[in-house]
This record gives structure tokens, C-alpha cells and sequence, in this order.
């Protein structure tokens, strides 16, 4: 009867397999039912995912609000580095008014690093222990002893039990090395065995060590080399970018200097040609000149306070631009001051030693260099695939018995009665060797790439250098040309301005001395402090100014990310790698780093009284004074 249930079913199975396949739509909308598909797209609204806090920070501030009045902060350069380090869990750099993410963070380094255990473990000895409990049953057909013309089903019963415990320790060599013990005990439900309950056992030894292909200690452990040169490389290229930030800070810092310097020329400027428009003006009234001088007038001024509402723009920009490469709030109650002057003595280069320190110290080369070394791995590791594979094999093996006789008594074989051996040598080699030839060229030419990239860095770096010098000496130059220019420029207002109250020269001459004259200030200013900003950015491409600042990175330990948690005793596992706080290396300032400069007014106090106008003439106020914040 079972019989016939089980082919009925088997029938049925049968047919049902051939309807599915005969109308496939059918059978994925039956299946569809039993394991659903994704048909559609499922977004959840954004108010469904966890809220992220928003740190509380006040309306940043705008040209509109000039004159409101903020905290200011006396800050360093020094201090400003010392805060950008501090917060570097994610280093900023600087682009053009803002600041972004580089994509490194403190962790990489460590994070990589994680690498070196991971190639490690595979020469860790493996433990490996398998119990299995079970029991067969199979009918057979037998004759029947008490009829002839009868056949009978009768089972046997066997239960078993399989134990085995195996040892693995692959070596340095390419070999491994295993040992097992098996014990099988087993129980039969019906008599005519010799020994019932019986069990079999053996101890086994083997070992298996490639000759040829896989073979060797150093393309065995090529690869933890190639972790370790990870590590290295991650490093490096961490470094990298902490000095792109540092140098990000001082250019940042001497931008904004340079942006308060222009608003203070701007301003001076506005108030000489506010001084020129109400004198023109008062002339106007009382006859002494005719229109022309005052439209002038009126269109320098409208000119410069445009100019003045975009160098207060730029100091706001540039200050949030620091800001962020400090990690600090785009807006506070407070206002950022710069105290730390900038150099004004011109530094002593050295070419050669410069491209020596260049070559040694630049991460970037650095980092070509391990390249070059992980290439010399991976080529090592290829010619050791291009090998036939040749391994040498031994297995030694202790077998025992033991079991119950039908008499009820034990019996057992003896210590290494029955052992088995084996030797062996096999070969195997894929005719040709096609593709394992084709990896070898294929890291040759990697290796020849990247030799070709590290010969084309260290020329780019010759250029970079050769640039930067250049760039130094001009801006140097040009800081003591621009002095001379604007003493120059001061010197042609005062005279423009005396020659103009006794009528000698026109109006336009004194608009444009005064013109001149803040373009000579602001051109001084700039060229100086780009000077002091090629001098860091030389650091920099010598991959010298973290040393410069003394600046180095620690590893920070974190045992509870070890395989031991917090109650491991070794505390040696590294969680991160921040940098540690930079040494003073810039002077300190008392007041504004702009006051560095001889920011003097330009237009002596005795001068600044307009001249007399007619009884009854009332000034009249400057183009935009109504609605420009002073």
C-alpha cells in the first residue's frame, strides 16, 4: 500500500513539473506566491529615518550688517593650526572661499592596518571538530525459512555515532601539516557479527608541501608584505593631506589678513573722495567751478563705495572660508582678528638641497616608491603561479578495532597493529602555461607603468619647486617695488591735493592719485603675504612642514576593538591616528596683523576741512550715504 502511495505521488509530481514548464507565465505567478518578488521601489519618506541634530548657530553675517557690532577673538596663526590639527577627525582643505572634505579621515590608517592580521591568519592552526549521531534502516527481501514459495522483509538496523577531531596548520613554506583523529562506534540489531557493538578508530598524520608552484617562503608571505605596504601607502597618503590642510590654514589666514587690509583702504579711499565730492560740490554752489568737477566726483565715489561693499564681502568670506577649514561654526558672536604679522625678510633657497629634501620626504613619492615595492610582490607572487605544480605528499595512519564478542567479552587490537603509510610526489601543469604567462607579463608592464609614473612625478616636482621659487622671488620683489610705490603713491595725493586747492591741476588728477594711491597699498599687502604663503606652500612641496610646524601623529589605542574586548591584557590595537598639536613657529602678535603695514592716513588732518563755501551753502551728502552702512 505505501508502494502504491509513493508511485501515485511520483505520478503527480511529475505531471505537475510538466504543466509548469509547458506554461512558464503560470508557474512564475505560482512561485511568485510562494517567494515574493520586488516589482516596485520602496523609498520611505525622509520624516520616517532618524533625525539628525543641527548645532545651533546664529544668522551669519553680511555686508548689511557691516557695522554690527561682534566679540572680536585675538587669534594666532599658530593657534589657528593648533585648532585645524585638533579637529581633524576629517581633514578640510582649502578651495578658493570654502573649504571641503579631502576624504581622509584619522581612521584610514588604522582601518588598513586591519589588513596585516587578516593575511596573517592564514598560517593561524585551525580546530576543526565533527559529531554526528545517526541511524539506517534499509528493508531487504529475503526467502522465508518457513516457506519456500514465500519471500520476507526484514531490516537491519545499524546505529552509528562518527567523531572526528582534525588539526591544521598550514606553514610559511606553502605546506600543511594535518593531524585527525576518527573514532566511528556502531550497534547492529541483529546478530551474526563478530563484534556488535564495534568500534573503529585510526589517528592520521599527513602532510603536503608544494615543490614548484605555491612553494617558497617568500611568495607565501607576499601577501602579508603587500598589507604591510597598504598600511604604509595609507599613511602616507593621510600624511598628504594634513600637510595640504596645514598649508590650507596659512594661506586662509594670510587671505584674510590681506581682505582686512583692503577694507581698510577702501574705506580710507571713500572718505578722500567723500571729501573731494562735498568740496566740488561747495565750489559748484558757490560759483567757483562748474559741474564737471562734481559729476567726477560723484562717479569716483559711487565707484569706490561699490568697491568697498565687495572687500567687506571678502572679509566675511574669507573668514568663514578659515572657519571652515578650522571645523568651527560658519557664523558666531564673535569676529575673527588675525594677530601673528607676516615675514617681511627675504629667505635663503638653496636649489639642489631643496629637490634632494623633495625626493626623500613628499608623501606622493613616498607612496610611488611602495607602489613600486608592492609590484615587485605581486611579480614575485605571478612567476610563482607560472610554475608547474609539483607536491610532495606523506601520510602516515594508526587504525584500531575494538568491539563486544557474542560471548559478552572485549576485544581489541593492539598499538600500532595495523598502520598505514603512503608517499607520493604528484605533478600537474596546464599545457602552455597561457594565462599564468600572460600574469607575469602583465605585472612586467605594471611594474614599467609605475616606474614611468614615479620618473614623471619627480619631474613634475622639479617644475613645481622651480615655480615655487620663482614665485617667491617675484612676490618678494614686488612687496619692496610696491613699497616704494605706494610711498610714492602717498606722496603724489598730498601734492595732487595742494596743487588742486590753489587751482593748478584739475579734479581727475587728485581722483585718480587717490585711486592710485589704494591701489598701491592693497598691491604691497598682497604681494607680501602671497610671499609668506609661498613660503608654506614650499614646505609643502619639499614635504617638510608638518616637520617645520612640529607637528607628528600618534596611534591612538582602543583595546575593546581587539579580538579580546576590554578585558584583553593587551592594549595594543591602533583605533586612530590623529595629529598631535603644532609647536610655535610663527611670532605673536599684540593687535591686528594688519597694523603691521603703514596703514597711515594718507590726507594730513590740517586738509581734511573743505574749503569755505558762500553763506547759507549747506553740504550736500555723498552718492548712497543714505543707504550704504559705514
Amino acid at each position: 500500500m505505501v508502494a502504491r502511495i509513493l508511485v501515485s505521488s511520483r505520478f503527480v509530481i511529475t505531471v505537475i513539473t510538466a504543466a509548469l514548464f509547458a506554461h512558464s507565465a503560470q508557474a512564475q505567478n505560482l512561485l511568485s506566491l510562494v517567494v515574493p518578488e520586488q516589482r516596485t521601489i520602496d523609498v520611505r519618506d525622509p520624516s520616517q529615518l532618524p533625525p539628525t541634530p543641527m548645532p545651533m548657530i546664529p544668522t551669519p553675517p553680511t555686508v548689511a550688517q557691516w557695522e554690527a557690532q561682534r566679540e572680536p577673538i585675538m587669534l594666532s596663526l599658530n593657534d589657528a593650526i593648533r585648532i585645524a590639527l585638533a579637529n581633524s577627525e576629517v581633514v578640510r582643505i582649502l578651495t578658493g572661499v570654502t573649504a571641503t572634505a579631502s576624504g581622509s579621515t584619522i581612521y584610514d590608517t588604522a582601518i588598513v592596518n586591519a589588513g596585516i592580521d587578516q593575511q596573517r591568519a592564514k598560517f593561524d592552526p585551525r580546530l576543526q571538530v565533527n559529531n554526528n549521531f545517526s541511524r539506517t534502516e534499509t528493508p531487504n527481501a529475503v526467502d522465508d525459512l518457513l516457506d519456500p514459495f514465500q519471500a520476507a522483509i526484514r531490516g537491519l538496523r545499524t546505529d552509528d555515532y562518527n567523531m572526528n577531531v582534525g588539526l591544521s596548520k598550514p606553514m610559511v613554506t606553502g605546506g600543511t601539516l594535518n593531524f585527525g583523529v576518527n573514532a566511528n562506534p556502531m550497534r547492529f540489531n541483529s546478530d551474526g557479527f563478530p563484534l556488535n557493538p564495534q568500534t573503529r578508530s585510526d589517528a592520521q598524520l599527513d602532510f603536503t608541501q608544494p615543490l614548484l608552484q605555491g612553494g617558497g617562503i617568500a611568495a607565501n608571505v607576499a601577501s602579508i608584505v603587500l598589507a604591510r605596504i597598504d598600511t604604509e601607502r595609507s599613511y602616507f597618503q593621510f600624511k598628504d593631506n594634513v600637510q595640504n590642510m596645514v598649508r590650507s590654514v596659512v594661506a586662509g589666514y594670510w587671505s584674510l589678513v590681506q581682505a582686512r587690509t583692503e577694507v581698510w583702504t577702501r574705506d580710507q579711499q571713500v572718505e578722500q573722495l567723500q571729501l573731494a565730492y562735498d568740496r566740488s560740490e561747495a565750489q559748484f554752489r558757490v560759483g567757483r567751478a562748474d559741474r564737471s568737477p562734481v559729476a567726477q566726483a560723484k562717479a569716483a565715489l559711487s565707484n569706490a563705495i561699490a568697491t568697498r561693499i565687495a572687500a567687506r564681502s571678502a572679509v566675511l568670506q574669507r573668514e568663514a572660508a578659515l572657519r571652515n577649514v578650522l571645523r568651527l561654526p560658519p557664523s558666531s558672536e564673535s569676529e575673527i582678528i588675525p594677530t601673528t604679522p607676516p615675514v617681511k625678510e627675504r629667505a635663503e633657497m638653496s636649489w639642489e638641497p631643496l629637490i634632494e629634501l623633495a625626493a626623500e620626504r613628499r608623501p606622493d613619492i613616498i607612496e610611488l616608491k611602495l607602489i613600486l615595492e608592492a609590484d615587485a610582490q605581486q611579480l614575485l607572487i605571478a612567476n610563482n603561479q607560472a610554475l608547474p605544480q609539483l607536491n610532495a605528499v606523506a601520510l602516515y595512519r594508526w587504525n584500531g578495532l575494538e568491539g563486544e564478542t557474542p560471548t559478552g567479552d572485549r576485544l581489541r587490537s593492539g598499538p600500532g597493529e595495523f598502520a598505514d603509510w603512503g608517499l607520493g610526489v604528484n605533478f600537474s601543469v596546464p599545457l602552455g602555461l597561457r594565462a599564468e604567462r600572460a600574469a607575469v607579463r602583465q605585472r612586467e608592464l605594471i611594474m614599467a607603468r609605475d616606474r614611468a609614473n614615479i620618473d614623471q612625478l619627480m619631474h613634475q616636482v622639479t617644475h613645481d619647486v622651480a615655480l615655487n621659487l620663482r614665485n617667491i622671488e617675484q612676490y618678494y620683489e614686488q612687496f619692496e617695488a610696491y613699497t616704494e610705490a605706494r610711498k610714492a603713491a602717498r606722496e603724489n595725493l598730498e601734492v595732487q591735493i595742494a596743487a588742486e586747492r590753489t587751482g593748478r591741476v584739475i579734479l581727475l588728477n587728485v581722483l585718480d592719485a587717490i585711486n592710485s594711491w589704494g591701489n598701491a597699498v592693497n598691491a604691497e599687502v598682497q604681494s607680501l603675504l602671497q610671499y609668506n604663503s609661498e613660503l608654506a606652500t614650499l614646505e609643502q612641496q619639499t614635504g617638510t612642514i608638518l616637520e617645520t610646524h612640529g607637528v607628528r601623529f600618534y596611534e591612538e589605542r582602543f583595546a575593546s576593538i581587539g579580538p579580546l574586548g576590554r578585558l584583553g591584557p593587551a592594549r595594543e590595537y591602533p583605533a586612530r591616528l590623529p595629529p598631535t598639536p603644532n609647536a610655535d613657529v610663527y611670532p605673536q602678535g599684540d593687535g591686528p596683523a594688519e597694523n603691521t603695514f603703514d596703514l597711515k592716513d594718507p590726507l594730513p588732518r590740517r586738509h581734511r576741512q573743505a574749503d569755505p563755501v558762500a553763506p547759507g551753502a549747506e553740504a550736500i551728502p555723498a552718492p548712497g550715504a543714505a543707504t550704504e552702512p559705514r
